[in-house]
C-alpha cells in the first residue's frame, strides 16, 4: 500500500486516462454529426468536447494533489519505493516536477475545452493523448534509468506528435507534425546511441550505476573509453538539447507551434519543456556529475553555456521580426530555455542554481500557459487572433481581453511583481555569485531585449487602430477559456508576491538536497 501511495500521481493520472478514454469511446454523441443517416454511431466523442475537457482537468488537477499529498507525508518515509527504482526515483525533485507537469497538463485541457469546439475541431481523441502524455512527462522527470528514460520520452512524444496534426484539413497543422516527427525520431536515435556508448563503458543502464563508474574514468581505463565517454556526452546533450528546443536544436519549434491548434502548442511550451528540464538536470548532475566533467575546462558547462547564449540571443533577434503573434511566442519559449540553461550552467559551483532552474520551469509554466490561454481568449472562430496587426485596437474594443493577455505577457517578460520577475532574478543571481559575468550580463542584455517584442502586442492592442479593410479578432465566450486565464493569473500572482515558499520547496526538491 505505501507504495501505490508513493506512485499514487501516476497511477491518478494513467488510470483517469484510460477511464476517459472508455467514456469517450463507448458514450453517447452530444452532436447529430456522430450519428448516420441510418442512425448509427460514427464519431462517439461528437459534441462532447467540454465535458471531456472537464474529466481531464480534474483528472489532472488529482494527479497535482497527490503530487503534493506524497510531499507533505515526505517520500523517504515510504516503505518499499525501492522496488520501483532505479526506473522511477520518487524523490521530491519528481514530486515537484509532477506538480508542475499536472498543473500545465490541466490548464492545456481547459484551453482545449474552449478551443476545440469553438473552432469547430470536434477530435476529442486529444484528451486521452493530453493525459498519457502527461504521464509520460511524469515518468520522465523520474526516470533514473536509461531504459525508462527512453520509454517515458516516448510516451510523452508520441502523444504530442498526434496531437500537433490533430487539425486533418490543415496542411501547415500536417507539416508541423511530420517535421516534429521526423526531427523528434532523429534526435531520439541519437539519445539511443549515446545510452548504448555509456553501457558499454559503464555497463549500467542506472544513471546513479553510470555516474559512480564515469567518477572512476582514467583510473586504469584506457583513452579510447574516455573518448568513448566523450561522444555518448555529445550525442545525449543532442537529444535532450532537441526536447528542450535549445539552439541549433530549435528549427522544429517555430513551424510545430504554429502549426499546432494552440491548446496542444501551450502544452507543447510548458509541460514537454519542462519535463525535458528535468531529465536534463537529472542526467547531468547525477550520471555526468564528476568534478571532470562538470568542469569549465572539460566537462558540460562551456557547452550548455553557449546553447544559453545562442538560444537567448537568436530567439529573441527572430522573434521580433516575426508578424505572427504565436510565432513569435514560439521563439519566446526558446529564448526562455536559454534563461534556465543559465540556471543549468551555474549548478558547477552553486548549490542554489538546481532550485533557481525549478522555480523557474514552475513560473515559466503558469507565465506562458496563460500567454497562449490569452491569445485563444482574443480571437473566435472567423476572427481568430493570429498576427499583431488582428489584435490592432483590441484594447479599446475588448479591455478585458487585452488586460489579460498584457498580464502574462508582462510576466513573460520579467516585469515586477510578477512570478516571472522573480524566475529570472533568482536565475541570473545565482550565475553572478557563480561567477559567470559574462553569461549573466548577456542574460541581462537579452531579457531587455526580449521586453521589445512583448510590448509591440500591447502597442498593438492599445495604440493602433485595424486598417481598412483588414480582419479584426472577436474574443470568443468560454468559462473553461476564463476559468484557465484566472488559475494562471493567481499562480502569476502568488508567485510574484510571495516568491519565498516556492523557492523554499524547489530548494527542498533539488537532486542534492538530500
Amino acid at each position: 500500500m505505501d507504495v501505490l501511495l508513493g506512485i499514487s500521481p501516476f497511477l491518478s493520472v494513467a488510470l483517469g486516462a484510460l477511464l476517459l478514454m472508455l467514456a469517450e469511446a463507448f458514450g453517447k454523441p452530444a452532436s447529430p454529426a456522430g450519428v448516420s443517416d441510418e442512425g448509427v454511431v460514427i464519431d462517439a466523442g461528437a459534441g462532447r468536447t467540454q465535458e471531456l475537457a472537464l474529466g481531464s482537468t480534474v483528472v489532472l488537477l488529482a494527479g497535482a494533489v497527490f503530487s503534493v499529498a506524497v510531499w507533505l507525508v515526505g517520500p523517504e518515509k515510504i516503505q518499499g519505493l525501492e522496488q520501483v527504482a532505479p526506473y522511477l526515483m520518487l524523490d521530491r525533485f519528481t514530486l515537484f516536477f509532477s506538480f508542475v507537469l499536472c498543473l500545465g497538463g490541466a490548464l492545456a485541457a481547459l484551453l482545449a475545452g474552449g478551443y476545440l469546439s469553438e473552432h469547430k475541431i470536434e477530435r476529442t481523441e486529444f484528451f486521452p493523448l493530453l493525459m498519457f502524455s502527461t504521464v509520460g512527462a511524469q515518468a520522465l522527470a523520474a526516470a533514473g534509468d536509461l531504459v525508462s528514460l527512453f520509454v517515458a520520452l516516448e510516451t510523452m512524444s508520441l502523444g504530442v506528435y498526434a496531437m500537433v496534426g490533430l487539425r486533418r484539413t490543415s496542411p501547415r497543422a500536417s507539416e508541423a507534425s511530420l517535421k516534429y516527427f521526423l526531427l523528434g525520431s532523429f534526435a531520439a536515435a541519437l539519445l539511443l546511441f549515446g545510452s548504448a556508448l555509456l553501457y558499454g563503458v559503464t555497463g549500467h543502464t542506472d544513471l546513479a550505476g553510470i555516474g559512480q563508474s564515469l567518477a572512476r574514468l582514467g583510473q586504469g581505463e584506457s583513452q579510447s573509453e574516455t573518448v568513448t565517454v566523450l561522444i555518448a556526452l555529445a550525442l545525449t546533450l543532442t537529444g535532450l538539447a532537441f526536447k528542450v528546443s535549445a539552439v541549433p536544436f530549435h528549427m522544429w519549434a517555430p513551424d510545430a507551434y504554429e502549426g499546432a491548434p494552440t491548446p496542444t502548442t501551450t502544452f507543447m511550451a510548458a509541460a514537454v519543456k519542462t519535463a525535458a528540464f528535468a531529465v536534463l538536470l537529472r542526467v547531468l548532475l547525477v550520471s555526468f556529475g564528476d568534478e571532470r566533467l562538470m568542469s569549465w575546462g572539460a566537462g558540460w558547462p562551456p557547452v550548455i553555456a553557449l546553447m544559453a547564449v545562442l538560444s537567448m540571443t537568436v530567439a529573441n533577434v527572430i522573434a521580433g521580426r516575426q508578424d505572427s503573434v504565436k510565432r513569435m511566442l514560439a521563439y519566446s519559449s526558446i529564448a526562455h530555455a536559454g534563461y534556465a540553461l543559465v540556471g543549468v550552467v551555474a549548478t558547477m559551483r552553486s548549490a542554489d542554481a538546481e532550485a533557481s532552474v525549478l522555480f523557474y520551469m514552475l513560473t515559466y509554466t503558469v507565465s506562458t500557459a496563460g500567454a497562449f490561454g490569452a491569445l485563444i481568449l482574443c480571437g473566435r472562430h472567423g476572427a481568430e487572433a493570429v498576427s499583431y496587426e488582428d489584435l490592432a485596437g483590441i484594447g479599446k474594443r475588448h479591455p478585458a481581453a487585452a488586460l489579460a493577455f498584457s498580464f502574462f505577457l508582462l510576466s513573460l517578460a520579467g516585469v515586477p511583481p510578477t512570478a516571472g520577475f522573480f524566475g529570472k532574478l533568482y536565475v541570473f543571481k545565482v550565475a553572478i555569485s557563480s561567477e559567470l559575468y559574462v553569461l549573466s550580463v548577456i542574460g541581462l542584455l537579452n531579457s531587455v531585449i526580449g521586453v521589445y517584442y512583448y510590448l509591440r502586442v500591447m502597442v498593438y492592442m492599445y495604440m493602433r487602430e485595424p486598417a481598412p479593410g483588414a480582419p479584426i479578432a472577436t474574443p470568443m465566450r468560454s468559462g473553461y477559456v476564463v476559468t484557465a486565464l484566472v488559475i494562471a493569473a493567481v499562480f502569476v500572482l502568488a508567485l510574484g508576491i510571495a516568491p519565498d515558499t516556492s523557492l523554499n520547496m524547489a530548494g527542498a526538491a533539488a537532486l542534492g538536497a538530500g
